[in-house]
């Protein structure tokens, strides 16, 4: 009875169910037995937990001869004990528990640790895998190299860390304070799986946003690329599924108070929010915020982007230390090279670089399935009629949609509207760039 309530109790403490108690149990007595009388004993095993009893039976076979002395039993033998008895019969014998002694019961209880922590882990496995990017808080335990070891809330048997590398080192923390993180990564040690967490890793802001704005929880406002300099700023692009809504408006909030919340929780880390585009170009311009800029050239071969600016819009585009143009390039994926007015102009006159001279500037060449909000029933139409890129309707009117077959009123006032949107110079109140700080 001692025993059984001794794995009622751990079974409870690690939220396990009666069968995975039963079959611990089975296994440490099993576990118990072959180290009594050897590794291919055979026996039954059987609890009654209403009772409180464990009933013990070994099981051997009746042979004429002895080969596997474990498992068989003499036919003489045999009769000894049952008259009986016939060859190929089992013969059962009861088993105190009592009986196994001290090492045969020590190697049942390490047995069923061993299927504890088993069990332990591969709930770990199961449970965090599919979870990266997720936040979760949990309990600073210990701090040690730089290194801070956190015990989550509701999951405290999870190895859970915060590496060095993925720490904010504007903030301090000690021992028993509540800490947020997202989950970035969930690796394999040699203790079972440990769970990576970061404050640092752009995956955090966007869990944060996740919390903070309904939107993107529904996945109505996606996060579509991210950037960001830990304790610094953060840069992000973001595109609504729906054309109700706008997304930079979405994640800033009713008088900033969404994106202030996670401003807060950054420590006053400056935040952008700008709209994303399928069209390189302008997703450069509204990744420079908030600088503005007069014109950009890209170049899809070398995935590099200039950017001509005003001349006394050139250290805003360029930002303290080379920050805003280095967050705007590893947002969009694209190399930036920023320019002034003047500068460009000595440019062209040299003859250098890939981009028209000034007035010259065309639409970057970006196939019409890439661009956001153009159906595929509606590219399909398109392009049958000959056009595969955005460069190819960028100058059609609304007459010209017209005369294609299939492509309704609806649909071709939906395009021209998409095409002014993609042409448009200044950022508007919906298409703009946020930017906050504390």
């Amino acid at each position: 009875m001692e025993i059984l309530n001794a794995i009622r109790e751990l079974t409870n403490s690690k939220q396990m169910d009666r069968e995975e108690l039963r079959g611990l149990l089975q296994d440490g007595i099993v576990a118990a037995l072959q180290r009594k009388y050897g590794p291919t004993v055979d026996a039954e095993v059987e609890i009654d937990e209403a009772k409180g009893e464990i009933r013990i039976v070994r099981l051997r076979t009746v042979v004429e001869s002895v080969t596997d002395p474990i498992r068989e039993v003499t036919l003489e033998e045999a009769r000894f004990l049952d008259e009986t008895f016939e060859v190929g019969d089992v013969m059962e014998t009861p088993i105190e528990f009592a009986e196994f002694g001290r090492t045969a019961v020590q190697a049942a209880k390490q047995r069923i640790l061993q299927r504890v922590r088993e069990g332990e882990r591969t709930k770990i496995r199961d449970e965090f895998s599919g979870r990266v990017g997720d936040l979760f808080s949990g309990e600073v335990q210990q701090i040690e190299r730089g290194k801070i070891v956190l015990m989550l809330n509701k999951h405290r048997e999870a190895e859970a860390i915060i590496p060095y590398r993925e720490q904010n080192h504007r903030e301090h923390y000690h021992q028993g304070e509540t800490i947020r993180a997202v989950l970035k990564k969930v690796e394999e040690s040699p203790k079972g799986p440990r769970l990576i967490f970061s404050r640092g890793d752009p995956l955090f802001v966007q869990a944060l946003f996740k919390l903070e704005v309904p939107e993107i929880a529904q996945g109505i406002v996606e996060i579509r690329a991210a950037a960001r300099e830990v304790g610094s700023r953060t840069k992000i692009a973001v595109v609504s599924r729906d054309d109700a809504i706008d997304p930079v408006g979405a994640c800033v909030g009713l008088k900033g108070a969404r994106v202030q919340a996670v401003v807060n929780e950054l420590g006053g880390e400056r935040i952008d929010i700008v709209p994303w585009s399928a069209d390189p170009e302008r997703f450069a311009k509204l990744a420079l915020a908030p600088a503005k800029v007069a014109r950009v050239f890209s170049d899809a071969a070398t995935r590099t982007i200039q950017a001509v600016v005003d001349d006394d819009q050139l250290s805003l585009a360029i930002g303290r230390a080379g920050q805003n143009v280095r967050l705007a390039s590893e947002l969009t994926g694209w190399k930036i090279d920023l320019y002034s007015s003047r500068e460009w102009v000595e440019k062209g006159a040299e003859g250098a670089g890939f981009a028209p001279l000034p007035g010259e500037e065309q639409a970057a060449d970006v196939p019409l399935s890439a661009i956001e909000g153009l159906s595929i029933s509606t590219v399909a139409v398109l392009e049958a009629g000959g056009y595969r890129t955005l460069n190819d309707i960028i100058d059609l009117e609304r007459a010209d949609f017209l005369r294609l077959p299939g492509i309704a009123p609806e649909e071709a006032d939906r395009i021209v509207a998409i095409l002014d949107e993609l042409t448009t110079d200044d950022a508007t109140p919906d298409g703009g760039a946020a930017e906050a700080s504390a």
